[in-house]
């Protein structure tokens, strides 16, 4: 009884379009077949085997944190899923994913041979805005995934914006704000995407047009670790401590930064790792550049310098 009603709730939380589509029976593959060896009506909740199951290739999220899995799998190895995932079914015994990636891999990790599930047919499209929808409204997705996710809806299912804002429940300028993201250059997005700045650094940064400035304010955000109301007046060009203390420097030398390339960028990621730090790389137009391994504390220095010395 707990469990029909906590679905149903949070079914209820879903956009209008999307609640209609999933309670709607004529999206059901059938209301009368059975599934064979099972007691269930096709559309009701079904067992079926992982390994039947595909991953569904419209999925926005494309980062699982590893630390979260681990945590949700270990509470389905003791309580179960509680809330089934979403597959259409592409054949016989064969099935894809709409919702529910997260539970699925998570399954998986616990060592579950199968999993409950509703069962859909849909067209790709319908899928893609099912998968969208839903991942918008109940996952934790970064900004830039959710900018992804609206960009998907508006270009591929071609909605508008005011369309968008109804099935997801967000104000227009909201999906405005995270469609202005994807403009940023990619180390900024990167950027978002770890939480190394916030969203709302990221909006402070959109107002500024010009990329050069945007990547040298961004520079300043991570190493100087500015807070938003700073970087709102860099943007306006109002000085403040920090920026005094860099326009010299930055007077001084005649480049001008320049865009990291694919390689650098995941060079990054690499380092990161190592370092277990917020690492940055800054290049300039001239090719020169540094890399900046931050740290908190002495002892953080001394881990950062003995990692060094390995």
């Amino acid at each position: 009884m707990s469990t029909t009603k906590t679905m149903s709730t949070k079914r209820n939380a879903l956009g209008r379009g999307l609640s209609a589509l999933l309670e709607n029976a004529n999206t059901d593959i059938t209301s009368n077949n059975k599934l064979e060896g099972e007691g269930k009506v096709v559309g009701a909740i079904a067992n079926i085997e992982i390994s039947k199951i595909e991953t569904n290739p419209f999925q926005p999220r494309t980062n699982f944190e590893e630390d979260a899995l681990n945590e949700l799998s270990a509470s389905i190895k003791e309580h179960g899923i509680i809330q089934p995932i979403t597959v259409r079914k592409l054949g016989y015994d064969k099935y894809q994913l709409i919702s529910g990636e997260r539970r699925f891999r998570a399954s998986q990790l616990a060592g579950l041979t199968s999993v409950p599930a509703y069962i859909r047919i849909a067209n790709d499209q319908a899928m893609l805005e099912m998968a969208l929808v839903e991942n918008i409204q109940r996952e934790n997705l970064d900004a830039i995934e959710v900018a992804i996710s609206y960009k998907r809806l508006i270009d591929e299912c071609s909605l508008t914006q005011e369309q968008l804002s109804q099935k997801v429940s967000k104000q227009r300028s909201t999906i405005t704000n995270y469609l202005r993201l994807l403009k940023l250059p990619v180390e900024i997005q990167l950027a978002i995407r770890n939480g190394d700045i916030s969203m709302g650094h990221a909006r402070a940064l959109i107002s500024v047009e010009n990329v050069d400035l945007q990547l040298d304010i961004y520079n300043k955000i991570v190493l100087n670790d500015l807070s938003v109301r700073d970087v709102e007046d860099l943007a306006r060009g109002v000085k403040t401590e920090i920026d005094a203390k860099t326009s010299k420097s930055s007077s001084d030398k005649k480049t001008t930064k320049a865009s990291l390339s694919v390689e650098q960028i995941n060079a990054i990621e690499d380092l990161r790792a190592v370092f277990n730090a917020k690492v940055l790389i800054s290049k300039e137009s001239n090719g020169k550049g540094k890399i900046v391994i931050p740290f908190k504390s002495d002892n953080d220095l001394k881990r950062i310098l003995d990692l060094l010395d390995a």
